[in-house]
């Protein structure tokens, strides 16, 4: 199912009906936003939208909404695309425990075909650049991984981090992003600043979907996206190496930007409309000034609308949140059964646990905001049994008004770390976090009524299979 780049997988989208082309003239703004945000309103089964007459520019194509449904994300895993989210979840689990798998170098990348360097370069001429939310401080690259290395050990290919980081176009050749201290970019600028020199980087724009979802995974330092890449998609992942920064890229991308982070620059990046639903406000980020771009014939600017949740940008990070969560979890517990962390990028999960005894449940909650990606978010977990699906939101919520119990089932955990983005945090990068134990008391917790539930009657789950096979 490994896709060679963007344009395979948005053929694949066609053939499946699963893509829509807009040709009548178009302003991209406000028309190419609310689009996107029209068709994430309408249906969780939406299409990819592709726009190829943009008032404006005289190349490049934009397409939005790539993985901005269930089934969009189930062919991205060469799944049917009626496969249930549930199923992808343990499919997507599966295809992780081959991590890593081998890279496949190769020299002969298409975005080789123009160069644009030096002063020569300007960005709002070569990519077509929009505002996605009315009060968005400028035009934004938001789905674009930026790929550094360890400035340390500059030739670790592990320490090599591939990450989607929002990015502001401040200048023709001028960028300003926004990295946490947390993440691994945030990282490798401080070691370079410490010693006094520029962070380079490159920038790929228009990618198959595998790496832009893998390039949002908690994964952890020394693990190589390139190679939970090759795992996720069941073959090595293509990359070739970028001229100027000797960054590896994936191969199949539309174009590649090289620059470098400006050591000690700052400037005010933002207001943005963020995937919490609210715009970020302002601060002053890291700036980025770009040497050098490659790009192909005719190239597809890919962009990531957000905003209130569900958007593209929750389908992205639903799985690879999730999965995450439920491997590191699961080697602390073998009890946890799954994990849903799928609402607002995990600031609120759900697990499902088989519990050994009264209060474990509470214990695997409170583990969740301890791991990688935990501490950033999980602000509200809850948890429920085994026998309740976490991906079925109805049996959730059924079990978080029949078994939950305020006086004995909520933990409190005051001023824990969040990121401050959560509007909800004060000061910012602080909040209060809850578990909610929705599980079923077991000794020696005894109290409730709970020994005579319904079950399924005989026969029913193949009435399901049959009734699923109907329905397609």
């Amino acid at each position: 199912m490994a896709y060679e780049d963007l344009r395979e997988f948005l053929a694949t989208l066609d053939k499946n009906a699963q893509l829509l082309r807009f040709s009548d003239p178009l302003s991209p703004e406000p028309h190419l936003g609310a689009a996107a945000r029209a068709v994430s309103n309408l249906t969780d089964r939406g299409p990819a939208l592709l726009f190829d007459n943009l008032d404006g520019y005289e190349r490049g194509r934009v397409v939005l909404n790539v993985v901005g449904s269930w089934p969009n994300h189930a062919l991205m895993l060469g799944l049917d695309k009626d496969t249930p989210v549930k199923e992808q979840f343990f499919e997507f689990a599966r295809r992780w425990d081959a991590f890593p798998v081998e890279v496949g170098r190769r020299e002969d990348a298409p975005w080789r075909e123009h160069t644009v360097e030096g002063d020569d370069i300007d960005l709002f001429h070569l990519l077509p650049l929009f505002r996605l939310n009315r009060y968005d401080a400028g035009t934004y690259i938001d789905k674009a991984p930026v790929i550094s290395r360890d400035p340390d050990d500059w030739d670790n290919f592990d320490a090599q981090n591939v990450g989607i980081y929002r990015i502001q176009v401040k200048g023709k050749a001028r960028l300003g992003i926004q990295p946490l201290p947390t993440h691994d970019i945030g990282l490798h600028l401080r070691k370079a600043e410490e010693r006094g020199e520029n962070l380079p980087v490159a920038i790929a724009v228009g990618n198959e979907p595998v790496i832009t979802t893998v390039a949002g995974m908690p994964l952890m330092y020394d693990q190589s996206e390139y190679e939970m890449a090759g795992a996720i998609q069941g073959s090595p992942y293509r990359i070739a190496k970028a001229p100027l920064t000797g960054m590896d890229v994936p191969w199949g991308a539309e174009a590649v930007l090289e620059g470098e982070i400006v050591a000690y620059s700052r400037e005010v990046e933002g207001p943005f409309g963020e995937f919490t639903g609210y715009y970020s406000g302002g601060r002053r980020q890291p700036v980025i000034t770009i040497h050098r771009v490659s790009y192909r014939t005719d190239p597809i600017f890919e962009h990531l609308y957000l905003g209130r949740p569900w958007t593209e940008m929750d389908y992205t990070l639903a799985l690879n949140t999730s999965v995450p969560l439920y491997q590191q979890l699961k080697k602390d517990f073998p009890e946890v059964v799954a994990v849903n962390a799928m609402y607002t990028q995990g600031l609120l999960g759900i697990i499902s646990v088989r519990p050994r005894y009264g209060g474990f449940a509470k214990a695997v909650g409170v583990r969740a905001m301890t791991t990688p990606h935990g501490l950033g978010y999980c602000k509200v977990i809850i948890v429920v049994d085994e026998t309740v699906d976490p991906f079925n939101l109805a049996q959730v919520m059924w079990s978080l008004s029949v078994k939950f119990h305020p006086a004995h089932d909520l933990v409190v955990l005051p001023d824990l770390s969040i990121l401050p983005l959560d509007p909800s945090s004060e000061p910012a990068g602080i909040t209060h976090k809850v578990v909610l134990d929705a599980t079923t008391p077991i000794a020696p917790e005894q109290r409730g009524h709970f020994s005579q539930e319904v079950d399924a009657p005989a026969e029913t789950e193949a009435w399901e299979n049959r009734i699923k096979q109907l329905l397609k």
